[in-house]
């Protein structure tokens, strides 16, 4: 018994499973995406949906800064050093199929920022960063909030300063 599959393609028109199709193909072992229409085909690396979620959320007022406590640490570190980049997908996850990407962010928010908003904030930008320039379906963007940053924290400038003995 043979069964007629009937899927959309990217143009949005109907294609059989018995004849060419210009469904998407399927993925490669290469680690990419692909995108596919009757006139090729374009594979889009994990790293670089990973670099535009990273960006996005960063644009996002309230967020101090992406990763965890040892990502960051490591990442002061690698700015220290003369020539070295910063790694714009630190904190970030992804998981890319054929035509869909998950994220998940470990951020740091700044003190006074509203969680859930700006989740909100952080969901709507990197969504629409990764669906406008590569094309693919954000299903998912998962935020786990790791530290709330304080600025008394780093700048040593809000401590009191050193007390003066009481006695002499």
């Amino acid at each position: 018994m043979s069964t007629s599959t009937t899927e959309k393609n990217p143009a949005g028109t109907q294609a059989s499973g018995n004849g060419p199709s210009t469904a998407p193909a399927t993925r490669d072992s290469g680690g990419g995406s692909g995108l596919a229409t009757s006139q090729g085909r374009t594979q889009i690396a994990d790293v670089v949906v990973s670099k535009i979620a990273g960006l996005a959320a960063r644009e996002v007022s309230g967020v101090h800064a992406l990763g965890g406590g040892a990502a960051r640490a490591f990442g002061a570190i690698r700015e220290r050093i003369p020539g070295a980049s910063s790694n714009v997908s630190q904190g970030v996850s992804v998981e890319v199929g054929e035509r869909q990407a998950a994220i998940d962010l470990a951020i740091v928010v700044e003190y006074g920022v509203s969680i859930a908003e700006l989740s909100r904030a952080i969901r709507r930008n990197v969504i629409g960063a990764i669906e406008r320039m590569t094309g693919l379906e954000v299903v998912e963007v998962n935020i786990a909030v790791g530290d709330v940053y304080i600025p008394s924290d780093d700048d040593g400038q809000d401590q009191a300063p050193a007390e003066t003995p009481r006695v002499a």
